[in-house]
């Protein structure tokens, strides 16, 4: 009886490269456990999978160290916002009405 795997990908991007990296694991395996097994700090060392946001498909998950993967999954890591999104819309605002 052999081990279960799933094919899943992990996605990371900047505002110059995006890299989505694809590979199997063991079923049930967690976000965090397939962020560490697809080797993407490799390319992008400021990753920190123990701070930044993740999630499935744009939907963020709270505790990516519990939530088992199924197959097919992409795990999204998220870079942290440079500022509030409120901000930015005031600050537009503020400028159109200029």
């Amino acid at each position: 009886m052999g081990i279960n795997k799933v094919h899943v990908e992990v996605a990371y991007a900047t505002p110059q490269e995006q890299r989505i990296v694809g590979l199997d694991i063991v079923e049930g395996a967690s976000m965090y456990d397939a962020v560490i097994q697809s080797g993407i700090q490799k390319i992008f060392p400021e990753i920190d999978p123990d701070t930044q946001s993740m999630g499935i498909f744009g939907k963020a998950v709270k505790n990516p160290k519990a939530h088992a993967l199924r197959e097919g999954d992409r795990v999204e890591i998220y870079r942290p916002l440079k500022i509030d999104p409120k901000q930015a819309r005031l600050n537009r605002a503020a400028k159109k009405a200029e």
